[in-house]
């Protein structure tokens, strides 16, 4: 009795470890985890910044982190932006959903898309409000392209700011 007892709670904790530590699959996104820094150019005017993509609470979301810097001209005050994007799964496969906070109120909640070089996020359409893109492309080892896109009517967008970066760690 005391063989079957001992192999019924190996068993179930064998079980209930399985189904506990089931990981999403992040390998599309290898290649843009880490640490970035790099600069860019657009309606801010020319700034400079830092990004990361790590995953967190046991590889069940990634985090994106964010902090540029758009120095004070003759006719803009100094800029600051710090922000935080959260990428989710909203399917059991595949991490194909984000949600985006910044330091100036803005809320944005993305779609996700892959190729084999870039990552892209959509924003969701909303009458009335702009819909948004933030596009990855991987240009070579460690060199990403970053573009910030709107558009005001969901199909034609244009750049709002641009930049590459490279990886540090």
């Amino acid at each position: 009795m005391t063989a079957k007892w001992i192999l019924t709670i190996v068993l179930s904790g064998f079980l209930f470890t399985s189904f506990g530590q089931k990981n999403p699959v992040w390998d599309k996104w290898n290649w843009l985890m880490g640490d970035w820094i790099g600069e860019g150019s657009g309606q801010p005017g020319h700034g400079a910044g830092t990004f990361s993509f790590k995953p967190d609470l046991d590889q069940k979301i990634l985090i994106r982190k964010s902090h540029s810097e758009y120095p004070a001209s003759a006719n803009k005050p100094e800029i600051i932006h710090d922000d935080l994007m959260v990428v989710y799964l909203d399917n059991p496969e595949n991490p194909n959903k984000a949600i985006y906070f910044d330091n100036e109120g803005h809320t944005i909640k993305y779609s996700i898309t892959y190729s084999d070089k870039s990552i892209v996020f959509t924003s969701e359409k909303i009458p009335n409000v702009p819909t948004f893109r933030l596009s990855y492309s991987l240009l070579e080892d460690a060199i990403v392209n970053t573009k910030f896109e709107m558009s005001q009517d969901g199909e034609k967008f244009f750049t709002y700011i641009e930049g590459k970066s490279r990886k540090v760690k």
